[in-house]
């Protein structure tokens, strides 16, 4: 139930939330310095390119509340990763809670991950990484994979232990998730249907707080995996509501799920530069910026977003757990819904140097170059404007070069704005045509580690078999053991006690029996070519660990060459 009137966040609170995601946005974006650029001229100016790609999307009965999932294109966005001040997402939504009221009240709280890159990506490649990206109130804290949050302090986790792993074949590294290196524009499936894993508790961390039991599980459709791969724990929403016990049943763990969600690529920084030649006028260079090209030389970005009932998966599920058959896993298409594209779309790139307030940052003439379009009614891309972008043939798969230089427009009557100029008619005087996005010299990557206290829940009761290591594309080295389900880190730091983890237990050991990772669970593409995931995390329980076991990375370090 939603808060009665008496029961409103103070001033003061509200006050610290704004606060919080201040501070959280600052150290997001504005703490990395601007990277030198390869270039011999004074004139030019570092500049970075941002914005997003709106992909509108019909809305769907809010019944249909128990989660989504959506097929995303993956790629190589830039030729050469610039280094850690590149933050992107490509295609992918945020999925909030449904209320039955409008909520007036800064309750933020969400979850948002995806495919890209991000300023604390550690181990980065011009391939993309997937993260789950769940986000406690305001900010105070995220999850993006098992042992993976907000800060690496053990001492003080902030959804460090948020995520729980289910699967026992796919080991999920701190950095993110990888792809196969070299992934060119094949199609990543992902989605989160709320599965009833936990029962709902009426007391929280020794409080009279409520828990749901809303276990929002990330599912995979891919080339070489498919199925559940983990899920976020009722406690990580619920945790803030210990502090404010009038937030009580306000988040995911027991809230159903709005579906009708914003569909964007948020890109926060592509490296480019400016530069005034002679007469005064300003140039603009963006780095090379690729999308995929398909058969046709459109770009398919995104396809079937779909959202669910429980009677999708959930009441077969419950249903099997109270003593009933086995549920498939397979998705009731009936408790399912795909929403359609009416084939628009808006832009809101814009080129500008850091010191230029946001109100004065002027758009990039993205219309000029890229026309929105759906070629069936689930899908969503673009048709190119074949005299201003190039076509690139990788050995890996085909892209699209977007226009690389620009001029600053500002007629009388008219907004200002950056249209496409060929490289001829950029003025040598600016130096552009000298500049070299190339990666950075940063320093080495520190490892992620975990607690090797002998008493922390890492240890005790600790893992059954290891370690092992994988060694994924990106340069690295991930240790990992052998944990019973049940004991794994993230459920000793879940407020469950030792029955409810058992009861648990016996759960996901059906799942691990039943569910394969070789089958579809969500429907597959009608169109495109599936991902892969990098095959190094695709792991075989060892013999006796088959069911009831999961693996759970230790360590990330970059690999001694």
């Amino acid at each position: 139930m939603l808060k009665t009137e008496g029961c409103r966040l103070s001033s003061l609170k509200l006050q610290k939330s704004i606060f919080i995601l201040i501070i959280s946005y600052l150290a997001t974006v504005c703490v990395f310095p601007v990277p030198p650029l390869m270039g011999g001229s004074n004139r030019i100016q570092n500049a970075e390119t941002a914005g997003y790609l709106i992909v509108p999307n019909e809305k769907v009965p809010e019944s249909y509340d128990a989660g989504f999932s959506l097929y995303v294109a993956a790629w190589p966005l830039l030729a050469e990763y610039p280094g850690n001040r590149f933050q992107t997402g490509l295609f992918g939504t945020w999925m909030h809670a449904q209320y039955d009221v409008p909520v007036t009240e800064k309750l933020y709280s969400d979850i948002e991950g995806g495919l890209g890159w991000w300023h604390d990506t550690r181990f980065a490649t011009e391939t993309p990484k997937f993260i789950m990206g769940g986000v406690a109130l305001n900010f105070s804290a995220w999850a993006n994979g098992p042992g993976a949050g907000k800060g690496r302090n053990w001492d003080e986790p902030k959804g460090n232990y948020g995520i729980a792993q289910i699967s026992p074949w796919l080991l999920w590294p701190p950095d993110g998730l990888n792809l196969k290196r070299g992934t060119c524009g094949e199609l990543f499936g992902y989605g989160y249907l709320t599965l009833p894993l936990t029962e709902a508790k009426s007391s929280t961390a020794g409080k009279n707080i409520p828990t749901g039991n809303n276990c929002w599980t990330l599912f995979l459709n891919t080339g070489n995996f498919k199925g559940p791969v983990a899920f976020f724990t009722p406690y990580f929403w619920s945790h803030p509501s210990v502090d404010d016990p009038c937030l009580a049943g306000m988040f995911l763990d027991t809230r159903p799920s709005q579906p009708n969600r914003a569909l964007q690529m948020e890109t926060q920084y592509i490296p480019s530069v400016q530069s005034v030649d002679a007469k005064g006028n300003t140039y603009a260079r963006i780095a090379p910026t690729a999308f995929p090209r398909g058969p046709m030389g459109d770009s398919v970005v995104v396809h079937r977003v779909t959202s669910y009932k429980k009677k999708a998966l959930w009441d077969a599920v419950q249903a099997w757990f109270k003593g009933g058959p086995a549920a498939s896993g397979t998705i009731d298409p009936l408790g399912s819904v795909v929403h359609t594209f009416p084939g628009q779309g808006g832009a809101t790139w814009k080129i500008y140097t850091p010191s230029v307030a946001q109100k004065e940052r002027v758009s990039l003439a993205w219309s000029s170059f890229a026309t929105p379009m759906a070629p069936d009614p689930n899908t969503f891309g673009y048709r190119w404007n074949n005299q201003l972008v190039m076509k690139k043939d990788t050995k890996n798969g085909s892209l699209v070069i977007l226009p690389e230089y620009y001029r600053l427009v500002d007629e009388d009557g008219k907004k200002p704005q950056w249209v496409v100029v060929s490289s001829k008619d950029v003025p040598a005087e600016t130096g552009l045509a000298e500049v070299r996005f190339s990666r950075p010299a940063e320093r080495p990557s520190e490892p992620y580690v975990t607690p090797d206290d002998p008493q922390s829940c890492w240890k005790q009761p600790g893992p059954v078999a290891g370690p092992f290591q994988a060694h994924p594309g990106d340069g690295s080295v991930v240790t990992y053991y052998w944990y019973r389900f049940a004991d794994q880190p993230a459920l000793l730091n879940a407020d469950l006690t030792a029955l409810e983890r058992d009861a648990l237990q016996k759960r996901v050991e059906k799942l691990h029996r039943n569910w394969t990772k070789d089958r579809n669970y969500l429907s597959p593409p009608t169109l495109g070519k599936l991902a892969n995931i990098d095959p190094a995390l695709i792991v075989t329980p060892p013999p006796g660990l088959e069911a009831g076991y999961v693996p759970i990375a230790t360590r990330q370090a970059a690999e001694v060459k």
